[in-house]
């Protein structure tokens, strides 16, 4: 015998999904999602670390070029050489230029085109002197173009301070290009004598050391 099934009657042990399964869904799409954002956080850390290196590297590499292509017999003794200009600090970083507009960054303001107290050597003729100060400038603005606060320095190891060149013949030349830091979840970096004069404030950089 066929019976009708009684359709207007429910199971009563058959239940939806709570409000605790729902939060606790959401919890673990929460945690779940701050780690993916900090994965991120990180990443983008990392990535721009590695432009500023790139881009410090590029910068080192041609300065070491243009010393090399600006060297000549040295006057005092046997070897070569750089004109002493290149060893001026205020020639590096436009510590001897002003902005009329201090919003502008230092890229904008005296890279978009060669201020007026720096000799043009691309369209004139310019002495040893000249040729290090457009140098260093145009070595400056290669390193603020992708990071603002990249800095460019040249020194020597002189090991004859008795002569008139500020770098003599088989001195050490040290480039050094570096940016500033900050520690990351308040974990300590590693201070790097090279890279920091002190530990006021903490920075990356890239050396290279030269013999001409």
């Amino acid at each position: 015998m066929f019976t009708q099934p009684n359709v207007g009657v429910f199971r009563k042990d058959i239940k939806g999904i709570g409000m605790i399964e729902i939060l606790v869904t959401l919890v673990i799409l929460a945690i779940g999602l701050m780690g993916v954002a900090s994965l991120q956080f990180i990443s983008a850390l990392s990535n721009s670390d590695a432009m500023a290196r790139s881009q410090a590297v590029l910068v080192a590499e041609q300065l070491s070029d243009r010393l090399r292509t600006a060297s000549r017999l040295s006057d005092n003794s046997d070897g070569l050489v750089v004109d002493n200009a290149y060893f001026v600090a205020n020639n590096f970083n436009f510590a001897g230029l002003s902005c009329s507009d201090t919003s502008k960054s230092y890229y904008n303001c005296f890279c978009l085109a060669i201020p007026a107290d720096i000799p043009n050597c691309e369209t004139g003729t310019c002495t040893p002197a000249q040729t290090a100060q457009y140098d260093a400038h145009q070595l400056s603005c290669a390193a603020v173009q992708t990071n603002p606060l990249m800095e460019v320095s040249l020194g020597c190891n002189d090991n004859d301070t008795s002569d008139t060149d500020s770098c003599s013949a088989g001195s050490r030349h040290s480039i050094l290009v570096r940016w500033p830091v900050a520690p990351w979840q308040n974990k300590n970096l590693a201070v790097n004598s090279v890279c920091n004069s002190s530990t006021t404030e903490l920075f990356a950089c890239v050396s290279v050391e030269l013999f001409l």
